[in-house]
């Protein structure tokens, strides 16, 4: 379907996605104003807290936002997943501009006035009251403008960690290769930041001009804004928590995870045992979830537990892998590992199909000659990994004269279909495979571990979900596996649609 089709089908969705973004932009700005202004305005009386707290206040903007949001998700009270952790980070992020201002609004201000203001008796707080703040608001708003455009970029980052958002379509459209996904998010985002910048410039300009005839208006002004965000600020913290008695299903950002958690999610709602979502979580959001007990279960594998989690050397033996894994992930974490779903979704290399039947290509070894002229992408994952590129450019003795392109997963499968990079690292099970016409490449030195699919629980809901698990042991085969994939990246249907048709089925 063309764009305006997809706003036409989409336009509930979307609109509850603009909302959930509006919310948590508001609030954490609203967080930073409250913490911001205070600060700025105490700045400017002590000399001694000016370099530590706008040291602090910088250092919070250097902050990779995902590594960020990953760092508070385990802090009790604070963090976690979904909105709550992504507010209180955006604050963070939003405090530098706010504080700033300010200072400097307030420190700008011609000294004379504040000699004549002292001249006619006035206090501390009446300067600041009826002097200070109304001719540095111009200033102040400027801050706040910046910290407002800021957030609205930095909390399409948030949907990695289950806060929703408009990110939510930029990384799904990203996953699946939908332009439309892509656009919509993104537009969306650009329309909204350009809307908040140009209305607190209205707002500022306003200030300026109607300063001179209502100070005191202003500062009522002030005031209401503070107990609102105090109202909503409560409302915000309140909600990122744990809700009664429920099972938190979370998944990975990839099409496939996002379907294991929702055929998990389904089968447990149809034995009337009340479940949350919070899918799509990004990197490794959803273990350290599990280990702060915001999440109860997500879908995982093996050989990625075993490697990356473990920091085992990779092995080949899948009776072993798992059997290790499951021994260590209790012990070391106190988790429980479900039995085999019944297929394994092994690193896959993967060349474009004309390529491939153009030289006949079968084989990993087949491409290593070739591959002295190609350019290579890999995902950060494969690129970082034990299990990832330098054993396996080891192993098959690849010699590439250009340095692979390192990039997110789900860009892998854009850059080889467009050209960009003739060999990715992707994963077997994939939709894209086949709908963009890849070829899979085989493994006959069998570099890779095996990475069985299962389910990781927290010991305390294990006796709840092991029904569910024995019926879903064996149960999912890798042919069924693709198809769904395929469902949903190829065909376009909801992870939810295609989960609850093998639930239906089996």
């Amino acid at each position: 379907m063309n764009f305006l089709e997809f706003l036409q089908a989409n336009w509930r969705e979307l609109l509850t996605l603009t909302r959930e973004h509006i919310v948590i932009v508001f609030v954490s700005t609203l967080i930073a104003v409250v913490v911001g202004v205070p600060l700025g305005i105490l700045l400017t009386r002590s000399k001694s807290l000016r370099a530590p707290v706008l040291g602090f206040a910088n250092v919070m903007q250097t902050v990779p936002s995902l590594a960020l949001f990953a760092l508070l998700i385990p802090i009790p009270f604070i963090g976690g997943i979904g909105a709550r952790t992504a507010i209180i980070a955006l604050s963070l992020y939003a405090l530098l501009p706010v504080i700033r201002n300010t200072f400097t609004g307030i420190t700008g201000i011609d000294p004379k006035l504040r000699e004549s203001a002292t001249a006619l008796g006035m206090t501390t707080w009446q300067k600041l009251r009826m002097l200070e703040l109304p001719l540095a608001a111009p200033v102040i708003l400027t801050g706040i403008r910046v910290a407002v455009v800021i957030s609205v970029g930095v909390a399409t980052v948030a949907a990695a960690i289950g806060a929703g958002g408009l990110g939510t379509y930029i990384f799904r459209g990203l996953r699946q290769n939908d332009n439309n996904l892509l656009l919509a998010g993104a537009v969306l985002s650009a329309l909204l930041a350009l809307t908040c910048d140009f209305a607190i410039g209205a707002i500022a300009r306003s200030f300026e001009i109607g300063r001179k005839k209502s100070r005191t208006k202003h500062i009522g002004i002030v005031a209401a804004g503070v107990i609102l965000a105090s109202i909503l600020i409560s409302i915000a913290l309140a909600g990122g928590g744990r809700s009664g008695e429920r099972i938190v299903v979370a998944s990975k950002d990839f099409t496939e995870s996002v379907i294991l958690a929702e055929i998990l999610a389904q089968m447990l709602e149809r034995e009337g045992i009340a479940v949350e979502r919070q899918l799509e979580l990004g990197g490794n959001i959803p273990h350290d979830g599990l280990l702060a007990g915001s999440l109860d279960v997500y879908p995982e594998y093996t050989g990625t537990a075993y490697t990356a989690i473990l920091k085992k050397p990779p092995i080949t033996d899948p009776e072993t892998v798992y059997n290790e894994t499951k021994e260590e992930y209790s012990s070391r974490f106190g988790l429980y590992l479900s039995p085999p779903l019944g297929f394994a979704n092994d690193f896959a290399i993967l060349v474009r199909g004309k390529v491939a039947r153009e030289a006949n290509l079968r084989t990993i070894s087949d491409a290593v000659p070739l591959a002295r002229n190609w350019q290579a992408g890999f995902g950060q994952d494969f690129m970082s990994r034990s299990d990832g590129y330098p054993g396996f450019v080891k192993a098959y003795g690849f010699a590439f004269s250009k340095q692979p392109r390192e990039m997110d997963l789900a860009l892998t499968y854009r850059a080889l279909q467009s050209s960009e990079v003739d060999i990715i690292a992707g994963n077997s099970t994939d939709g894209l495979i086949a709908a963009l016409d890849l070829v899979q490449l085989e493994d006959t030195r069998q570099y890779f571990p095996p990475y069985q699919a299962v389910f990781v629980a927290r010991q305390a809901v294990s006796k709840t979900l092991e029904p569910i698990f024995d019926r879903l042991a064996g149960a999912i085969s890798t042919e069924d596996m693709r198809r769904m994939n395929y469902e949903v990246d190829g065909r376009k249907r909801t992870p939810a649609e295609v989960a609850g048709e093998w639930v239906g089925n089996n």
